[in-house]
């Protein structure tokens, strides 16, 4: 079967990959010149695959009138007049609720262990340099309430396979001495110790050269696609900037560009971008006291840190509303002070800032399955801010979706 991925993202290259792998011929088309130059360019860098709880949860909507209302917010809002904005954010309040929020963790703790299984087996397939590590996650909380709403939730992920450990403030200094930064703000944290982490766009780039050195594979980038082509129930052709491509499937791994070539064919996706910005600052050899070894996810100011390589990868915020993925001085500022604050002896003059659009559904849950618009149209969409963690097992539900296979999880929650 000929194949035309969409996207060259870690989720549509992870997806090529194992199309080709299974012995389809592939063509894998980005507007970009390089793999990984969007959304999976300089992400938090943490594989949580035992942590994978959606953004819309029962404590989420009590919190929001205060995140806006405080100008150091790991939240901001635009309203704009725009009815998908609304209609999204409905859905996301309709999804905090609490029996809709476990049942969607469980359903992505299966999909992230899925896919942390996939990835280690790949990883023993393939020598690929990204800065893996594990080296385990440590969720810092700095008031005792949270820290005691939090050992109910380890409770709850524990019967879906996640093993965690409830520390106090001693115990978590203990485990990791750069949060001496934290003080008395600190109440405790939960452990994860099988967590572990990488640079997204190293492993995509790594398997993207793999993708190169295969036979049965194509790489059309610096190639924008400008629509998809319809007869009767089958998508006939992409149309690309440098000619029609012709396929019997079709995946689209876009992001938020998916809304734009889905409308025409009606149907539309409850996707929103949520913008996040991050701070990739380098080490030196002797660093190893004022920056974290383990990742760290500061509760409270919703900041993850992860080492990847030679660099503390930082990401932060949500903002909904924001119509692009500019940099906003006044966000980055903001972050730089509260990391400061938490790591007083770290060096941030080098810290090079980002922001990108996370591609995110209300529930958190990704979209993978055939589209309702055609036949031959497969999605792999709508990862949010775990597309890194995600993208193993969203592809390998996928690809054995496609191929007719056993299938490694009910994919029904994650039905477009």
């Amino acid at each position: 079967m000929r194949v035309c991925v969409i996207g060259a993202g870690v989720v549509g290259v992870t997806s090529a990959y194992f199309l080709a792998r299974q012995g389809h011929d592939v063509v894998l088309v980005d507007s970009q010149a390089r793999p990984a130059e969007v959304s999976s360019y300089a992400n938090g860098g943490q594989l949580s695959y035992s942590y994978v709880a959606p953004l819309a949860g029962p404590g989420v909507l009590p919190s929001v009138p205060g995140w806006l209302l405080r100008r150091d917010s790991p939240l901001r809002f635009r309203p704009r007049l725009d009815p998908h904005q609304w209609r999204w954010c409905l859905r996301f309040a309709l999804a905090c609720r609490e029996s809709v929020a476990r049942e969607s963790t469980a359903q992505l703790s299966g999909l992230s262990y899925l896919s942390r299984d996939v990835m280690h087996t790949l990883l023993e397939q393939e020598n690929l340099d990204f800065g893996h590590l594990k080296n385990g996650k440590l969720i810092a909380y700095r008031t005792p309430a949270l820290l005691d709403k939090a050992r109910a939730l380890v409770e709850y992920q524990a019967a879906h396979g996640a093993e965690q450990q409830v520390l106090d403030a001693a115990r978590t200094l203990a485990l990791e001495p750069a949060l001496a930064g934290m003080g008395g703000s600190l109440a405790g944290a939960i452990f994860t110790p099988s967590e572990e982490a990488g640079d997204c766009r190293q492993f995509t780039e790594a398997l993207f050269e793999r993708l190169q050195s295969l036979d049965n594979v194509q790489c059309a980038m610096s190639n924008p696609v400008s629509g998809l082509q319809r007869e009767g129930r089958r998508i006939v052709a992409v149309n690309t900037r440098d000619g029609d491509i012709g396929a019997d499937a079709i995946v689209l791994a876009t992001g938020i560009g998916t809304r734009a070539l889905l409308k025409p064919l009606g149907h539309d996706v409850p996707l929103y971008p949520l913008k996040g910005y991050s701070l990739s600052v380098p080490l030196a050899d002797d660093d190893e006291s004022v920056a974290p070894r383990i990742s760290v996810t500061d509760y409270e100011r919703r900041i993850v840190y992860a080492r990847v390589g030679g660099v503390l990868r930082i990401a932060a915020m949500v903002d909904i509303g924001s119509a692009n993925a500019d940099i906003d001085p006044a966000r980055i500022a903001l972050l730089r002070r509260q990391v400061h604050e938490a790591f007083p002896a770290l060096d941030l003059r080098q810290a090079i800032p980002w922001a990108g659009l996370r591609p995110a559904t209300p529930t958190g849950k990704p979209l993978i399955g055939r589209s309702p618009a055609a036949d031959n149209l497969w999605l792999n969409i709508g990862q949010g801010a775990l597309g890194f963690t995600l993208a193993c097992g969203s592809a390998a539900l996928l690809t054995a979706q496609m191929a007719g296979m056993a299938l490694p999880l009910d994919p029904a929650p994650f039905r477009p």
